[in-house]
């Protein structure tokens, strides 16, 4: 489980820089994303709405093969779960 988990996270970090290319792309060549009467084409408007719901739904996905898994939060936003499991009175009580 944990590869699995460590696959949809480096997944999910590189659905970030596809998605900002596919909008540096956009903003030079905006005429081949427009149709006659100036509206975004469907395969346009699909990958701008589409990418960021699949950003969100791998993220809902990867925390839950984490809890699953029983693999404890990475603290500061690193890639790594802590070495040691955090003790009760380190965690938020929520």
């Amino acid at each position: 489980m944990t590869v699995l988990w460590k696959g949809l996270r480096i997944f999910r970090w590189l659905l970030i820089p596809i998605y900002a290319a596919y909008l540096v792309e956009f903003m030079i060549n905006r005429p081949s994303h427009l149709d006659w009467r100036g509206l975004l084409l469907l395969s346009t408007e699909a990958v701008m709405f589409g990418v960021p719901l699949l950003f969100v739904a791998v993220g809902l996905l990867e925390s839950m093969v984490r809890s699953r898994a029983g693999i404890p939060r990475p603290r500061d936003f690193g890639f790594r779960p802590p070495d040691q499991p955090v003790t009760q009175s380190h965690q938020f009580n929520r």
